[in-house]
């Protein structure tokens, strides 16, 4: 009877000790934040993690599977791109070593999904690293080709094509299959409606001469605008350099940008006219807000985050990593509340004070030391 007393006193107090645990748990003030990360420069470098970004990443996860349940909402805000976001998930999550989801990435080219209404069915051209026709068709894109492809349709409409043996490789296929000659024979009659740099362009030189054709014909290379207007252009984004593999910076979509432009204006009577997508932009912070708030829902804990607080008032912070001040900082700055900026060393910037023109709220030196702070002001273990 005794051993019998004890064990009921002891099964009593475990009882009473594990819901004591589970309430002091569930009154723990819940964060209502976000993180949204920037890749190249911050999280990666080429194809390798940097910064602790691996074990920065797994802290966000509730299990130790880094698989399932986040503890903290989270996404990838680049202006990168070239790959549809459910490949690029895939391959984020094989270098980081955590299951990234397709929803959680948000690339430069993703704002290019609000134009379907307007370019749906209509013949459109994309340009960029990757597979840019790709990435615009899984976005409901029914009638898109590549420049590349496109070009090949023309005869001579890249003068040096007999250069470069993979222009000269499709410009042979398709005139020897049925199929690509039926496709050749649409595009020859038909205008582009609008021109879109899903991101970094490989072959410059043709790029800008086949992108000069269409915007100044009215859409149909060879033949005279006339009172056309400009065929519609669109960038994914603006970076003017950003971080890669190689120690120094390298060029990117906004270089391009300013290579165009320069050439299109002293050639046409008109200066060039596009429309820029992709960080600094405010309403890409803004409309990134509505993202947090999907992820939050299907993905969270409830017992880490504020659910329902956050869709009553809204996130009470957002944390912007980044490591370009120009394109990250400076877009989290001007969307204002409720985003903080918080600059790293790894990339882009690598100053010892802040920088000048687009100061951060914070400056690390890793993503690693950006995730301790935050965990730290949100009190989360």
């Amino acid at each position: 009877m005794e051993m019998q007393f004890q064990f009921g006193s002891f099964q009593s107090h475990l009882l009473s000790t594990t819901n004591s645990r589970i309430q002091c748990r569930l009154l723990q003030p819940r964060p209502s934040f976000g993180i949204a990360f920037d890749i190249d420069g911050v999280l990666l470098r080429g194809q390798h993690p940097i910064g602790g970004s691996a074990k920065a990443l797994r802290r966000l996860y509730v299990d130790s599977t880094f698989s399932g349940t986040l503890k903290v909402p989270f996404l990838f805000l680049t202006n990168g791109g070239g790959t549809p976001e459910s490949r690029r998930a895939i391959e984020l999550s094989e270098l980081l070593g955590v299951n990234v989801l397709p929803s959680q990435v948000v690339q430069g080219h993703s704002s290019f999904k609000s134009l379907l209404n307007s370019f749906e069915n209509e013949l459109i051209i994309a340009t960029g690293k990757g597979q840019p026709d790709l990435v615009m068709s899984e976005y409901g894109f029914k009638k898109v080709f590549s420049i590349g492809e496109y070009a090949s349709f023309f005869e001579n409409i890249d003068p040096v094509s007999h250069y470069k043996s993979w222009t000269s490789k499709q410009a042979f296929n398709s005139n020897c299959n049925p199929h690509e000659l039926m496709r050749r024979q649409s595009v020859l009659s038909e205008r582009v409606k609008a021109a879109f740099v899903v991101s970094d362009p490989v072959d410059w030189g043709r790029d800008i001469q086949v992108l000069c054709d269409v915007l100044r014909s009215g859409g149909l290379p060879g033949y005279q605008n006339g009172n056309l207007n400009q065929v519609p252009l669109y960038f994914a984004a603006d970076d003017l350099e950003y971080q890669g593999a190689f120690p120094l910076k390298r060029l990117g979509i906004g270089a391009f940008k300013i290579a165009l432009e320069s050439i299109f204006n002293r050639i046409h009577h008109i200066p060039l006219e596009y429309v820029c997508y992709g960080k600094p932009n405010p309403l890409v912070f803004k409309n990134v807000e509505a993202v947090f708030k999907q992820i939050l829902l299907s993905h969270c804990d409830d017992h880490f985050v504020n659910k329902g607080d956050i869709e009553v008032n809204g996130f009470k912070k957002l944390y912007m990593i980044g490591d370009n001040p120009v394109v990250d900082i400076k877009g989290a700055r001007e969307a204002g509340r409720p985003w903080f900026s918080i600059l790293t060393r790894t990339g882009v910037f690598k100053d010892k004070e802040n920088h000048i023109e687009f100061p951060a709220d914070l400056v690390v030196n890793t993503v690693e030391e950006a995730v301790d702070y935050i965990f730290a002001s949100e009190h989360i273990s």
